[in-house]
């Protein structure tokens, strides 16, 4: 704790930025694995595959990792309660 104190006009600011790029972080996590966002994605890709735009085999592989983030942000939910 002493040690802290003693360097904190040095190591103060560089802890400020590694803060402030930990909440980008986060911020941007929560835009990319927004639970609509994914849900949204799954419908349009769904649509896409109906109107033959995209092989089964590349709707298969991004609805299961579209499907997986989303059972991942569920769960996050979960444990959060």
């Amino acid at each position: 704790m002493l040690l802290k104190v003693l360097f904190a006009p040095v190591l103060g600011p560089i802890e400020g930025v590694s803060w402030v790029a930990n909440k980008l972080l986060d911020q941007a996590d929560v835009a990319t694995n927004d639970l609509e966002s994914l849900k949204k994605q799954l419908l349009a890709l769904q649509l896409a595959f109906d109107m033959g735009e995209i092989a089964e085999t590349d709707f298969e592989i991004q609805e299961e990792d579209i499907l997986l983030a989303i059972q991942a942000i569920e769960d996050e939910e979960d444990e959060d309660e």
